[in-house]
């Protein structure tokens, strides 16, 4: 399959607000609201929501919060700045590989910091004796861990396979051979 996606990426600061009107948009009509509805629940002028959806406004962070809400999305989901109406395709080329200070454990983020539609998804290979550590990451956040290759110790609180991740936990390969882990951290947002 060729997927073409020009819209991974912001070209600068001017296509911020072409992309969050366009977003806005999407979200307003999903919903079955007009403008003027939107503008009652929201509290923001139907003017100022229809320049904002033509991208003709950068809203200040209270306007947006007030959409938000009147939405009932999170401030994140509303912000998100790739097309959510398509696909994004992240190619390997544009990931970055993080690898431990002793070279035995090699980390890299699937999808763009924030994109991964409330979870961030890592890819781990550890060769043996190689560890990936972590916690520290805000209440609310949980792991889900899954094994595709190797033999791996999970030492959390608990020693779960979905476990918080907002204590510290530690991945190890007890095997002979590389083990490949998918971390899927999931971001709980709180709405007032």
């Amino acid at each position: 399959m060729s997927v073409a996606n020009d819209d991974y990426a912001p070209s600068g600061e001017d296509a911020i607000p072409a992309i969050l009107g366009r977003h806005l948009r999407r979200l307003r009509t999903r919903q079955g609201l007009s403008l003027e509805r939107l503008a009652r629940l929201s509290g923001v002028s139907r003017a100022m929501l229809g320049q904002i959806e033509l991208g003709r406004s950068a809203p200040t962070i209270t306007v947006l919060w007030k959409i938000a809400r009147a939405l009932d999305v999170t401030l994140a989901s509303l912000t998100r700045f790739t097309e959510q109406g398509g696909v994004v395709v992240v190619r390997q080329s544009q990931t970055r590989t993080l690898v431990s200070p002793d070279g035995l454990a090699q980390s890299r983020l699937l999808a763009p910091p924030g994109e991964g539609r409330g979870a961030d998804v890592f890819e781990i290979r550890l060769h043996p004796g190689g560890s990936e550590v972590g916690g520290g990451h805000p209440p609310g956040t949980g792991a889900h861990l899954v094994v595709a290759e190797g033999v791996v110790e999970l030492r959390a609180a608990g020693d779960t396979i979905l476990f918080d991740a907002d204590v510290p936990y530690a991945c190890v390969n007890v095997g002979d051979g590389d083990s490949l882990l998918f971390l899927v951290l999931s971001h709980t947002e709180i709405l007032p």
